[in-house]
């Protein structure tokens, strides 16, 4: 099983070239350890099929990985090559722990939610909400819309404008932390993004890609596999993870 497991890596890693993780090490070792994390946290999982894995070597770190992987025949198997991503500013926080405004990234198992596009015409298999000036997600902790997207009028008092100046949001998809049910106070607008430029920066707590990286995730999801993400320190991952 472990040399095959090694050789559908190697494909992998033969159809999507990636020469060194953000942590240092060989596409194939972080692939495995994502496998490894996809398989502690089984129970957790449910009936997905398609799963992006992404981890640090420690909290504080602002830069992680991502592997994509799907499940054929009962087994997870990677999809992607590992690729960098931005985190929160001041890494992952512990579970639970995630509060408005901290700089970090939850941690633990969530769903990829709704997806805004700024283009009319996407190539993906998600249904999307084409973005326009009157979309926001609301971070004002005293909202009866906190963390939750409204378009046109609000009285919220703070929010995130969905499209803005620059492509960082052109693809931008709700990673539902903090939303069945939303705890006032926990953390709000956790998206998986593009980033500034053509490199992943970080973040205020949301997961950061690259255009090209997104666009692939996109052309790959498909809404009946129910795209998720498991998300955190990788002892964290590796020890398995509670949902909130």
């Amino acid at each position: 099983m472990r040399l095959l497991m090694q050789i559908l890596l190697f494909q992998c890693l033969i159809v999507c070239p990636f020469s060194e993780s953000a942590q240092g090490e060989t596409p194939v070792d972080t692939a495995e350890k994502a496998l490894r994390m996809a398989k502690i946290n089984e129970s957790q999982l449910g009936g997905i099929k398609q799963l992006l894995v992404v981890f640090n070597e420690t909290p504080e770190q602002n830069a992680a990985v991502l592997v994509a992987m799907e499940k054929k025949n009962k087994h997870w198997q990677v999809i992607f090559a590992p690729v960098p991503v931005g985190i929160g500013r001041k890494g992952f926080a512990a579970p639970h722990a995630k509060r408005e405004g901290d700089q970090q990234s939850p941690s633990g198992f969530f769903h990829l939610g709704q997806l805004f596009c700024y283009d009319k015409i996407v190539n993906t298999r998600m249904p999307f909400i084409q973005t326009t000036s009157e979309d926001k997600w609301i971070d004002d902790t005293t909202s009866v819309d906190y963390n939750r997207h409204v378009r046109g009028a609000t009285t919220a008092k703070s929010y995130e404008n969905l499209k803005i100046g620059s492509d960082e949001y052109k693809y931008c998809m709700a990673i539902e932390y903090n939303m069945h049910p939303v705890v006032k106070g926990m953390g709000s607008a956790i998206f998986l993004h593009l980033s500034e430029g053509e490199k992943p920066n970080p973040s205020a707590g949301c997961v950061v890609v690259t255009q090209s990286d997104m666009e692939r995730l996109l052309k790959w999801m498909n809404p009946e596999s129910k795209p998720s993400i498991l998300m955190g320190n990788e002892k964290v991952l590796m020890e398995g993870v509670v949902t909130q």
